[in-house]
């Protein structure tokens, strides 16, 4: 077992654990503690005490390790490790009893990340992976669609809790619905990335995620054979392209022709399954 693999394992127990107590504090009811980017955009403390569990479970086990959670906390590594963190990915999902969300923890090493889990709290699936070792479902390898024509491609997407964000992209959606297949929304980054990976639909972007909605999901997507970059989106925010490595450009160019990015955004970020390329 590589020392990536064991990281990946950290992280799969403490997701399960953290997905037992959101299981629990949804069947008691959601309590609504604070809003964050709009008012839309709401924390429970469900999130919080998710967060505050895998915090503490992760210190019990690598103390030296740092932290960067969504719902604020943080702390230094001291090992060159940092565990990045979305306790529930799809919160308004959560809140409504909509069963789609998921409970996200990564492991980054030197800026990188090398080990990832994404568990979907309802299904019980457990999208997991670590560096060059590939991507699984539930123990079962995974693997991204074959490419095939913009016409046939099924695209995930998402919209910011900003308005002013959203007025901006709800054309660039508009102009690529009638270029795929379809689109879909569901409401989690996190699981629409490993829906990448798991060959499940063809491309994905959205803009206004934060390293945490990307970080497990990311892992799972480009192990699985997808590629994965950062723009600047249309509205300011960081915009993210998944789509499999075969047909990403043409894809990123489609997102860019429809208005989904800034004028002239350089490339910041690409992964592969090899890891992070500068461009």
């Amino acid at each position: 077992m590589t020392e990536y693999d064991a990281l990946r394992d950290v992280a799969l127990d403490v997701a399960h654990q953290a997905a037992d107590l959101v299981r629990r504090r949804r069947r008691d009811g959601v309590q609504v503690a604070a809003t964050k980017s709009s008012p839309v955009d709401v924390v429970t403390e469900a999130d919080r005490a998710a967060e505050a569990l895998i915090r503490r479970l992760l210190l019990e086990r690598r103390p030296d390790d740092g932290f960067l959670g969504e719902e604020g906390t943080r702390s230094q590594t001291t090992s060159g490790v940092t565990w990045v963190v979305d306790p529930i990915d799809g919160t308004v999902n959560f809140l409504y009893g909509i069963p789609h969300y998921s409970v996200s923890v990564a492991a980054s090493q030197n800026d990188r990340v090398v080990a990832g889990v994404v568990l979907n709290v309802t299904s019980g699936e457990c999208f997991a992976a670590s560096l060059g070792a590939g991507a699984t479902l539930d123990d079962r390898p995974l693997q991204v669609r074959e490419p095939v024509s913009m016409s046939q491609r099924l695209v995930m997407t998402g919209f910011s809790y900003r308005a002013d964000v959203r007025a901006l992209q709800a054309p660039a959606v508009a102009a690529l619905v009638g270029k795929v297949r379809d689109i879909r929304r569901f409401g989690s980054a996190a699981l629409d990335l490993c829906a990448i990976g798991a060959g499940r639909v063809d491309g994905f972007v959205e803009e206004g995620l934060n390293p945490w909605d990307l970080a497990a999901g990311g892992l799972v997507a480009t192990e699985a054979g997808a590629r994965v970059e950062t723009r600047q989106g249309v509205g300011g925010l960081t915009c993210v392209i998944c789509a499999p490595a075969a047909g990403f450009e043409e894809f990123a160019a489609m997102v860019e022709e429809c208005g989904f990015l800034a004028p002239g955004s350089p490339r910041r970020l690409r992964r592969t399954r090899s890891g992070v390329e500068a461009e």
